[in-house]
């Protein structure tokens, strides 16, 4: 076995309680079996047309999302301190934003530094004042967990803007029901098709005071954005209409239409897609075609209800994430059930000087950028890889931060159906 933390095995080689009917249920299939059910799954998935697309490929080539047969399981009790910790996590960031667009008082008393929340592009100062409706902020998220080599789970980072991910959450689950439908009834696993449900649910309950019958709509940068096959998902197991910036309109009444073949239609609430630079470009960028001129008028008269509101880029910079521990303890006197990465803040002298030595063996990230982008692995890096980062750490040290490599827990994989 390798060395580190075994996900199915313990040390001695023997399954682990959780995963022993698993394995017992594997040893009935052959390699041609699961090499079989492999190819169903992959089939599966181009017919309906799972697939996502990577920035930077020149080519906008789609790829169908990588598929594993081997389920990783997490027991019920190791998930109800995950679901706590999230829980947790998330309601004392929600805390931070709710304060941060409002009295302050995190920064007054010094527990984040002024300075750090001022200087990133992502803090809406002229939304100091502004409290959305219900004072939630976060209505999704995308929490990066891992597990290292003892066992410990671990928080990389939050995704508090438009994070993605769910629709291929509920398709591969939907996929292993068809191909081992015993297995899920066996194992009582928890269900995740209430997922669409909820998330209409939460979206409705942020509409204008006084709508019964709310409408909902998904706005979507449009086809060319990669999370598009997630957008067309959601609407669709939702029941709620897709729309791009062009449908819709901000009348002088400052509420939100969408343009139908009968007219104006009100909108009540917006799930955006759409990142807070490209909104509203009355308020963001000018150039921005993809987004609703006068959106975050309607926004502040509290016409419309946005999910995630606008400004929660400051919560999931990655140099502010190194805070969500003091936040927590700050706004919910607790200690944080999920532990952060130790990470370095190349705006701090000390912590630049220590990452500049050690570029080869850390991982840098641009505080600003999501999705593995703006990233250095150091020690899979080359020299002039290496040079390129010290010369935009020297340059802009705000910017960047530095975190050791995280030996992760390993998994098997079914390959060639072996």
């Amino acid at each position: 076995m390798k060395p580190g933390f075994d996900e199915m095995f313990e040390s001695s080689g023997v399954p682990r309680r959780h995963y022993r009917r698993l394995v017992e249920r594997l040893r009935n299939f052959s390699s041609k079996d699961l090499e079989l059910k492999r190819r169903q799954a992959d089939q599966a998935f181009l017919r309906q047309g799972i697939t996502f697309t990577v920035y930077g490929d020149l080519q906008q080539t789609e790829k169908i999302f990588p598929f594993d047969l081997m389920p990783r399981i997490i027991p019920d009790l190791e998930w109800r301190v995950i679901e706590e910790g999230i829980r947790q996590r998330v309601m004392a960031l929600n805390m931070f934003l709710v304060d941060l667009y409002s009295d302050q008082r995190i920064l007054n008393d010094h527990v984040v530094p002024r300075e750090l929340i001022e200087s990133s592009a992502h803090f809406q100062k002229d939304l100091v004042g502004f409290c959305p409706p219900k004072e939630v902020f976060i209505h999704v998220s995308g929490v990066d967990l891992v597990r290292n080599h003892e066992g410990h789970y671990y928080v990389l980072e939050d995704n508090l803007r438009t994070p993605s991910g769910v629709s291929y959450v509920l398709e591969n689950r939907l996929v292993m029901k068809q191909l081992f439908p015993n297995l899920f009834a066996d194992m009582q696993v928890r269900p995740v098709d209430q997922y669409p449900t909820q998330l209409l649910e939460n979206l409705k309950w942020l509409a204008p005071l006084g709508k019964e019958n709310p409408t909902v709509v998904l706005l979507t940068p449009g086809v060319f954005n990669s999370a598009y096959f997630e957008h067309s998902f959601l609407s669709l197991q939702m029941g709620i209409q897709m729309v791009e910036g062009r449908d819709l309109v901000v009348e002088s009444d400052d509420k939100v239409y969408m343009k139908t073949t009968q007219g104006l239609q009100q909108v009540d609430v917006i799930y955006r897609r759409v990142d807070d630079a490209f909104l509203d470009p009355e308020v963001f960028r000018k150039d921005s075609v993809l987004g609703v001129p006068g959106l975050v008028r309607a926004y502040r008269a509290g016409n419309v209800g946005l999910a995630n509101g606008i400004g929660n880029g400051i919560a999931d910079d990655k140099a502010v994430y190194t805070f969500v521990p003091k936040m927590i303890d700050y706004y919910l006197s607790e200690k944080p059930i999920l532990q952060n990465v130790p990470t370095y803040l190349c705006g701090n002298p000390e912590d630049r000087k220590y990452v500049l030595e050690h570029l080869g063996s850390l991982v840098v990230k641009a505080v600003a950028e999501s999705g593995g982008y703006g990233m250095l692995m150091g020690p899979s890096s080359t020299k002039a890889e290496q040079d390129e980062f010290r010369k935009k750490i020297e340059t802009d040290p705000r910017s960047y931060i530095a975190q050791p490599v995280v030996t992760l827990s390993h998994h098997p994989c079914i390959v060639d159906g072996e």
